[in-house]
């Protein structure tokens, strides 16, 4: 998954603005993405990208730059 595709998908899935997105964003500081949310945003990538993000690594996602990085660790 490139940065765009991540881009799009948060825009898509959470009606982030487009702007705000950037690698260095902060889900929730930035983006006011909660922990509802980034259950969301996990669920969304795992289904559209077959990418197997596990429970206990969501509290390390802080940036869009650590979600990039969890899915280049655990895609299948």
């Amino acid at each position: 998954m490139t940065f765009e595709q991540l881009k799009d998908l948060i825009v898509d899935t959470l009606g982030c603005a487009e702007e705000k997105i950037t690698l260095d964003a902060r889900l929730s500081d930035d983006l006011g993405i909660d922990s509802l949310d980034a259950v969301d945003l996990v669920m969304s990538i795992e289904e559209d990208y077959g990418v197997k993000i596990p429970d206990e690594e969501l509290g390390n996602l802080l940036k869009i730059s650590d979600v990039l990085a969890a899915i280049e660790k655990y895609k299948a």
